[in-house]
């Protein structure tokens, strides 16, 4: 953000910091007085960004104040707020940067200037979400080749593809189990992981690149070449935008580790950081004491042009900690009991922020797991504010003497920093949630979501339960008869028996718990302690290991573990979101068959924030949360149907019982092991090299036009059609006349369900375009790489196969096109009511959108045609989504539903949208039956209302242009 504004009000609240008199700032401390005092620390940052960025026009005098008397004003107001800057990853923010070319292309055709369409707001975006486990233990062979033709083109993007031999033995310890080669010459081996070495955890000393490493790093540049040249045209043509190199680490990891600044210094002005970014995950750097939150595409490309966000003044939940944390409880642990408490307190739209003195008992890892949780229980955000244990992160971390001198004085100087030896009145808040350390023991989340969490020690009674239960959020209905079914099956020359909680897919990958490095340090000392006692992984499971940041590697590596992980199966496959959204590689056929013939409830367990039904396979039914050190647990034992405090794991050396109490690592020893072997250079180190690049990104060619050369036979980047109706001068909303419903859903509707991710199945409508393209499914990729695709995108959303569609009665991503009384799939459907004129909308239950932000959730079923979504409720960022995409959020009045209503879904409905058009404002709906009822349309304020006539953000912005 630029220095203060000339003419703004606060002015004379600028003053020189008096450690450091050449730096200045606002002293809103001293201009809030005795109110500023009580204000929550997360609030006193949205009151420092109102008062620096006072223009009169986009943030007022009066929203400076209304942020002041928060106490009063709190959800009653709405406030702008002026984010420092913007975190995108490369899933939505291929699209944002697609719709800034498409933008400079729709400026310079109404005679506008394209230049002039930049970033206003500091932009990283980060190329992280690319990376597809093509490579693990079990599928190192026959390596598919997803770009299609021949692969020698592939070979020139690697050219530091390194022979494949067997490394020799180490010669300097007859323990070393890694290809390490003690004393060997200096200078550098002929392949290592680019930006994070891994070290013989004897002799820490460099050791050659795993091979699944590096062939899943060259099958990622391989197949998205094309939209990796986009990013780099984006890095050279567009002011304030600067790229994060694929194989750097994922975007909240590299946000929290590289990009956060905890306070802002430009040209000698000082400021909070604080942050908005496209990924779900950006809450982890309130852990930093750094005010962010996951916002859509469609806000972020917003802020990115210079405009505020705007927000209802948030409700502050504290949430004090007390206690002492149990030895065997780990930090995801505490996110899953957290969850619960917080779900319980409703803290949806809500800020939460910590106090209490079990807070200090938390390291800054800690801390960043449980903000990086917050969306899961429905919060805008998680806050921690900073005290002396971020400051002591701050230093080993890389923050010089001198710049964490002036970071503790300015937060110190405007009292955002906390102290929890001073006696210092804590802040009101709305509401007080008390939490016990104490009381927390391990959970896993599962099987179907994120919020139905299971005692470990339940673990066997509730998956038995489960398998009893009615089909729903969390029973599979399995006769009683078939519960007990096993199916033998041969794979690799030996016979393994499957039956009901068989873990077939275990991941330790790159999200939300991996950003706490002990959490992994505990896996992989269980992992050692495992391998110690004999024990292993079955070769069928799918088990990965995607570290997410360089950091972590490091601390594996270093530590001594990281070999006992990959004997496991855990080994590295890159760095990178991979099972997480849907980019496992598939099961043996062997076992895909055996699950099928049995029909058996097959599970998968992973250390992310994600599990809905189908997401990871589709014959994966059951899906658990778990902390890393339980997702290696439950590989080793193969299956969820167990008690770990009666059964054995398996059998060890020597025929011995191997339970999983003999080998869960201490705290003492976690904390040992980071003291004695993990050093804090690690970070300064991390950082070097991500400054210095990729060598595949620099030897990258790219264009450096001012508009992007569009490739019209291009299946990855294409002009969308967003644009296409932009005049100087917005037309009046139009009524909604005759439209027919699209689909008719029910409650809890998730964004998976409607937006396009993980890969793309044969039989799709997105397949079939594809296919007309001349591709092969080899050559199809994924939803996420072709994000930049408005065709393969459109065609699909609502393709989930878990979608369930009322009129179609099962879960199918298809519908029916009423005037002729097919069955189709959603995107044809859609494309013959677009044919034929015909408006469409949607009928859904509670909570429509619920899940992670996603853009595509909107931007879809814009495409596909639809005006409106009539619902129960809304997920807030999803309704806010639609409104800057230019769809009508309504409501069901309260108590009202299609069914109360007597609606089929098969009527045609009529909105009419008054010129007048005010917040919440209820409007009639008539029907083709005669039947006419009421809804809120729910628009929050003005601005909502100006998105919403110009046709959404993106229309709205580009005439500022013209």
């Amino acid at each position: 953000m630029d220095p203060p504004r000339t003419g703004s009000p606060y002015q004379p609240a600028i003053e020189a910091l008096e450690s450091h008199p050449e730096k200045k700032f606002y002293n809103v401390s001293k201009l809030g007085g005795a109110k500023y005092d009580t204000l929550p620390y997360s609030i006193r940052v949205l009151f420092e960004s109102s008062v620096r960025n006072c223009d009169g026009f986009l943030v007022k005098e009066t929203d400076a104040m209304n942020i002041l008397d928060w106490k009063t004003k709190q959800n009653h107001v709405e406030v702008p707020f002026c984010p420092a800057r913007v975190v995108l990853q490369d899933f939505t923010g291929i699209p944002a940067m697609v719709d800034f070319a498409a933008m400079r292309e729709a400026v310079r055709n109404a005679g506008g200037d394209p230049v002039k369409v930049n970033p206003a707001c500091p932009t990283d975006l980060t190329v992280d979400h690319s990376l597809q486990i093509d490579f693990s233990k079990c599928a190192i062979q026959n390596a598919p080749n997803p770009g299609g033709g021949e692969q020698k083109p592939l070979a020139r993007l690697s050219p530091l593809k390194p022979p494949l031999r067997k490394p020799p033995p180490c010669r300097g310890h007859s323990g070393c189990r890694g290809p390490c080669e003690a004393g060997r010459s200096p200078g550098p081996f002929p392949a290592q992981i680019e930006n994070t070495p891994i070290l013989c955890p004897f002799h820490l000393q460099p050791v050659p690149e795993p091979e699944t490493v590096l062939k899943n790093q060259e099958m990622e540049f391989g197949r998205n070449r094309e939209r990796l040249q986009f990013f780099k045209w984006s890095s050279k043509v567009f002011e304030n935008v600067s790229i994060i190199p694929p194989e750097t680490g994922t975007a909240h990891q590299v946000n929290l580790e590289y990009l956060s600044r905890v306070v802002f210094d430009v040209k000698d002005f000082l400021h909070p950081d604080s942050v908005v970014g496209t990924d779900s995950h950006t809450t982890m750097v309130n852990g930093l004491g750094i005010l962010g939150w996951g916002v859509g595409g469609i806000e972020a490309e917003a802020v990115m042009l210079g405009m505020p966000l705007t927000l209802p003044l948030p409700q502050v939940v504290g949430c004090e900690l007390t206690g002492t944390v149990s030895p065997f409880a780990t930090s995801i642990d505490i996110v899953l009991s957290i969850t619960k408490h917080l779900r319980q307190a409703d803290v949806a739209g809500k800020f939460v922020e910590f106090f209490g003195s079990g807070v200090s008992q938390l390291s800054v890892a800690d801390r960043t797991t449980i903000a990086n949780m917050c969306p899961e229980y429905g919060a805008i955000l998680s806050f921690f504010p900073v005290d002396n244990v971020t400051l002591k992160h701050l230093k080993h971390t890389g923050f010089d003497k001198a710049k964490l001198e002036v970071t503790e004085a300015y937060l110190k100087a405007v009292k955002l920093f906390r102290n929890y030896e001073s006696s210092s009145r804590e802040p009101e808040y709305s509401q007080v949630v008390q939490v016990s350390l104490s009381s927390i023991i391990p959970y896993v989340s599962g099987p179907k979501r994120s919020q139905d969490r299971v005692a470990v020690n339940n673990m066997k009674s509730d998956f038995q339960a489960c398998l009893n239960e009615k089909s729903g959020v969390k029973g599979f209905q399995i006769a009683a008869e078939k519960q007990n079914d096993i199916v033998p099956v041969q794979y690799e020359g030996n016979e393994y028996k499957l039956s009901h909680g068989c873990v077939v897919i275990a991941a330790v990958i790159s999200c939300t718990n991996n950003c706490n490095p002990s959490v992994m340090l505990a896996a992989g000392l269980l992992a050692k302690k495992a391998v110690e006692a004999g024990l292993e992984v079955k070769p069928y499971i799918r088990t990965s290991l995607s570290p997410g940041s360089g950091m972590v590697t490091h601390y594996l590596s270093s530590s001594g573990v990281l070999p006992y992980l990959s004997k496991l199966g855990f080994e590295v496959v890159g760095y990178g979101c991979s099972t997480c959204v849907g980019n496992t590689a598939p099961l043996p056929e062997a076992i895909r068959n055996a699950i099928k013939q049995g029909d058996l409830v097959a599970c998968g367990v992973l250390s992310g924030t994600k599990n809905f039904e189908g997401r990871l396979c589709d014959c994966v039914r059951a899906n658990y949360l778990a902390s890393p050190p339980l997702v290696v647990a439950y590989a080793i034992a193969g299956t969820v149907h167990i008690d770990f405090d009666t059964e054995p794991l398996g059998t060890g050396f020597n025929g011995k019982s191997i339970y999983l109490r003999d080998i869960w690592p201490t705290r003492q020893e976690l904390h040992t092991v980071e003291e004695e072997r993990v050093i804090s250079s690690m970070f300064k180190e991390l950082k070097e090299k991500m400054e210095k690049g990729n060598k595949r990104w620099n030897l990258l060619e790219a264009p450096e036009s001012t508009l992007f050369p569009w490739d019209l036979k291009s299946t990855y980047i294409r002009c969308p059609s967003f644009f296409d109706k932009l005049a100087k001068e917005a037309a009046p909303p139009r009524a909604v006349e005759n439209a027919h419903v699209l689909l008719f859903l029910g409650d809890s509707v998730t964004t998976d369900h409607i937006s396009p991710a993980g890969s793309i199945a044969r039989s799709s409508a997105a397949a079939k375009y594809l296919t007309s393209k001349g591709l092969t499914p080899r050559e199809f990729n994924s939803y996420g790489a072709r994000r930049g695709n408005d065709a393969v995108m459109t065609r699909g959303t609502f393709a989930n196969i878990k979608l369930l569609n009322k009129f179609i009665g099962k879960p199918a991503p298809k519908t029916i096109h009423f005037p002729s009384g097919q069955t189709l799939d959603v995107f044809e459907a859609a494309e013959l009511y677009q044919k034929e004129g015909i408006p469409v909308i949607i009928l859904a239950g509670k909570k429509y959108g619920l899940g992670s932000s996603r853009d595509w959730a909107a931007k879809g079923p814009f495409l596909l045609g639809v005006k409106a979504v009539l619902a129960e409720s809304y997920e807030k960022v999803h309704r806010s989504q639609l409104i800057g995409i230019g769809i009508a959020p309504l409501q069901f009045r309260p108590g009202e539903n299609p069914s109360t209503l007597g609606l089929t879904g098969r009527e045609q409905f009529s909105i009419l949208f008054p010129p007048d058009l005010l917040p919440r404002m209820t409007l009639d709906v008539k029907t083709s039956t005669g039947k006419v009822f009421s809804v809120i349309a729910l628009f929050e304020n003005s601005m909502e209302i100006t998105l919403y006539k110009n046709g959404g953000s993106l229309n709205f912005v580009a005439r500022r242009f013209l």
